[in-house]
């Protein structure tokens, strides 16, 4: 390779380094990085925004703090499959709506998708998450389902 090209690469590596820093601290979405064990790792500003936790808060506990409890057995045998396997469904573009808690116990709607971060060896490492709340869209949509429905006929 050139001296051109290996400039060109690591100038393009300092600036997806340089995009990320920023999308992590601009993104109104809320970026969670946590390890294998579902302890978080890395918390953005939109986290913070959503779920109400600082990331001095936040980071170094279990994911349980956002998963509403009745829905935690199933988010882990899940979180558990996907560090086996590597994959995700709600990787790649497909979205998973759920139900998150914020700090203060009240319910948001989150869609949200997850990629698998792996070590040299293919191991899972770590799961990145972005998350969107998506609460007043879920709530507009309910409203007009139930305004459908007493202005049917019969």
């Amino acid at each position: 390779m050139s001296h051109d090209a290996d400039q060109r690469d690591q100038d393009g590596g300092a600036l997806r380094a340089r995009v990320a820093e920023a999308m992590f601290n601009a993104a109104a979405d809320a970026i969670v990085v946590c390890d294998r064990d579902g302890v978080i790792r890395l918390w953005n500003p939109g986290a913070a925004r959503i779920f109400g936790f600082e990331a001095v808060e936040a980071v170094g506990r279990s994911l349980d703090i956002i998963i509403p409890e009745r829905l935690q057995a199933r988010h882990w045998e899940g979180f558990h499959q996907m560090m086996k396997s590597g994959r995700s469904r709600y990787a790649q573009g497909h979205l998973l709506s759920v139900p998150g808690r914020r700090k203060d116990g009240s319910q948001v709607s989150i869609e949200f998708t997850v990629v698998t971060l792996q070590d040299d060896q293919g191991r899972v490492t770590d799961i990145v998450a972005t998350m969107r709340d998506v609460t007043a869209r879920f709530e507009e949509m309910k409203a007009l389902r139930k305004q459908l429905r007493e202005s049917a006929p019969g």
